[in-house]
């Protein structure tokens, strides 16, 4: 059976090969004679499928050594007080409003530190990125959180932010949920990274958290021994029972990404599937994308009907056309095409076929 190309935002699609793999393991892996759902996180079996898991994601994403990759529950949401728990000592962190996502962080953060806005894009309709030369940085930050993509309303920062270039000895933290792996990091830059598996690295339940050795040890008392990163860290991920499945889907995930060509090959595939949908878009007199060109997201692509008398039309016939999820966010409307990694260039390409044919219906 053909499979739909599925464009949600998360969860997502998840690679027809990482999937069959999962299949074909799911009574028996590797003759273990159990199903990965069924280990213990402790047995050597499982020990193998995190070792290998946590050993190519270091290496696809080219982490130094002196940072700590840790396999986490609670989403990005839960990061939002996982993070200022564990890094603000309760005094000040800056938080650059770009979106939706960044704004919940800023939201969430105030119940565990004061929060300083050094930039906030909302004027703009969050349609583009402030050079970070002209952010109003508080004096002595606990940390500068980022969300380097916002999901909902399609803005991506094409570099990271120098910190260190305006002054400011703060560690980066960066929500990087929905483009983790699409692109290589600059790790100089950063002190913390998290990200929900969910969009791009595998399923919902994961949450994977980068952070610099350095910044282990300066939790508020009152965190939850489950979410302080030194506790997890110290105890390989292993302090409560992490996500056993989810992380065996991410690690194959990490392997198809390795069979891809790695991050460099990726990001190169990437950036042909977005500029071909951004170029149909800018083409067309019935669609249209208000994120200035430098600001847009290769991952999550709205767009909207200038008829939205069209809409409902729009997303009925795109399902006849076996492509699914294209309605935009409820707090945004309009539509949004997520392409991850995972969605091959034919389902762009298909999509573009659609836009094009609906476009000339409706002319």
């Amino acid at each position: 059976m053909k499979r739909p190309y599925n464009f949600s935002a998360g969860p997502a699609a998840i690679p027809d090969d990482v999937l069959q793999s999962a299949a074909a393991e799911m009574l028996n892996w590797h003759d273990s004679g159990m199903s990965v759902m069924e280990m213990s996180h402790r047995g050597k079996e499982f020990g193998q499928i995190y070792e290998e898991a946590q050993a190519d994601l270091r290496e696809l994403l080219a982490v130094p050594e002196h940072f700590k990759l840790l396999f986490m529950q609670g989403g990005g949401l839960g990061e939002n007080a996982f993070v200022p728990m564990n890094l603000s000592r309760g005094e000040t962190a800056d938080f650059v409003v770009t979106g939706s996502w960044s704004q919940k962080s800023a939201k969430e953060a105030k119940r565990y530190c004061t929060v300083h806005e050094a930039a906030n894009t909302e004027s703009s309709g969050f349609t583009t990125l402030q050079n970070p030369a002209t952010w109003q940085l508080s004096t002595k930050p606990a940390y500068v959180h980022i969300c380097s993509n916002e999901t909902i309303h399609g803005v991506e920062y094409q570099e990271l932010p120098d910190l260190k270039s305006l002054g400011c000895d703060a560690p980066l933290v960066m929500d990087c949920s929905s483009h983790i792996a699409s692109r290589p990091v600059d790790w100089s830059r950063v002190g913390l990274a998290f990200a929900g598996a969910q969009k791009n690295l595998g399923p919902a339940g994961l949450t994977l958290v980068v952070v610099r050795e350095d910044l282990l040890d300066r939790a508020l008392p009152t965190t939850p021994s489950a979410f302080t990163y030194k506790t997890v860290a110290d105890n390989q991920s292993m302090y409560n029972t992490p996500p056993t499945y989810a992380i065996y889907i991410a690690g194959l995930v990490f392997k198809w990404l390795k069979h891809q060509g790695g991050i460099t090959a990726i990001e190169a595939q990437n950036l042909i599937k977005s500029t071909l949908l951004y170029d149909t878009i800018d083409r067309s007199s019935l669609y249209i994308n208000r994120v200035e060109k430098q600001s847009r997201s290769r991952m999550n692509v709205p767009f909207f009907l200038r008829d939205e008398r069209l809409n409902d039309t729009f997303l009925t016939d795109a399902k006849s056309r076996q492509l699914l999820h294209l309605k935009g966010h409820k707090s945004v409307g309009g539509m949004r095409a997520s392409i991850y990694n995972a969605m091959p260039l034919q389902g762009v390409q298909a999509l573009v076929s659609y836009l094009q044919d609906f476009e000339a219906q409706h002319a």
